[in-house]
């Protein structure tokens, strides 16, 4: 009887863990640029010396859905949507590089272009300088142009005409989807974690904003889903306990 309830047992904990993947999904649903996390099941066969009777159940390899969002029109300036399917580089809290397409960009108090929790902005510096995060002058009105190109204008005052000063320009890469994973803190990164190279071909929607990629129909439909194969191992755990009590007491009135 064992073996129905290790299996059952397997089943009910993997749709546990599934279940905060949904859950967070449907927290990260107005999460601006926020790629839904897939988790799938797989069967595991237990090999020994007896036969494979026993097969276990566990995480397929987890990724996420990069489909593109909707763009929403914001009007602000530092706000930015990238088009396709690129990504803007950013540097993450470990000093590596990191990728997001969260484009709700600030001005820190320092002068560094950010996103909205903080993280620094790279810029492409060109051939053979590395990147590194952008800096504009305080108190000067920024913009970004469709290729990345961050520009500050500070007024002089007077007659004097408003002095426009290239910042940098975003880095914008465009790694296969396959070589694409989700890190720890959300943001992502190539699967070898090298740096990406820079791609002249992905541009941003200036004063856009992408939402969330989540499906709640699709999230909530399958939170259910989950429910019930939950109270189907529930109940083949129980079952398994029962039986297991019958022929107990069968074999003591023997």
């Amino acid at each position: 009887m064992d073996r129905m309830i290790y299996t059952a047992m397997t089943g009910a904990k993997q749709t546990m863990e599934q279940q905060s993947t949904v859950a967070n999904n449907l927290a990260n649903v107005n999460t601006t640029a926020f790629r839904a996390e897939l988790a799938t099941f797989r069967a595991v066969p237990i090999n020994g010396t007896a036969q494979t009777t026993r097969v276990f159940v566990t995480d397929s390899t987890p990724g996420a859905d990069l489909t593109p969002g909707n763009f929403q029109k914001t009007g602000r300036a530092l706000d930015v949507a990238v088009q396709g399917t690129g990504w803007i580089a950013v540097r993450a809290k470990d000093g590596s590089e990191a990728y997001t397409r969260d484009g709700n960009l600030q001005v820190q108090a320092d002068g560094s272009l950010t996103t909205h929790n903080g993280i620094p902005v790279l810029s492409d510096p060109g051939p053979g300088a590395p990147p590194a995060p952008i800096r504009v002058p305080l108190g000067s009105e920024v913009t970004v142009s469709l290729d990345g190109t961050v520009s500050a204008t500070a007024t002089q005052g007077g007659d004097i005409p408003p002095a426009i000063t290239v910042a940098g320009k975003i880095r914008l890469v465009d790694p296969p989807a396959s070589n694409m994973t989700r890190r720890d803190d959300g943001l992502f990164q190539t699967r070898d974690g090298r740096a990406a190279p820079t791609s002249a071909s992905v541009l941003v929607a200036p004063q856009n904003l992408e939402s969330s990629n989540v499906n709640l129909t699709h999230q909530m439909v399958q939170m259910i889903e989950l429910s019930r194969q939950y109270e189907l191992n529930t109940k083949m755990i129980t079952t398994a306990n029962d039986d297991e009590k019958a022929a107990s007491q069968l074999l003591t009135l023997n």
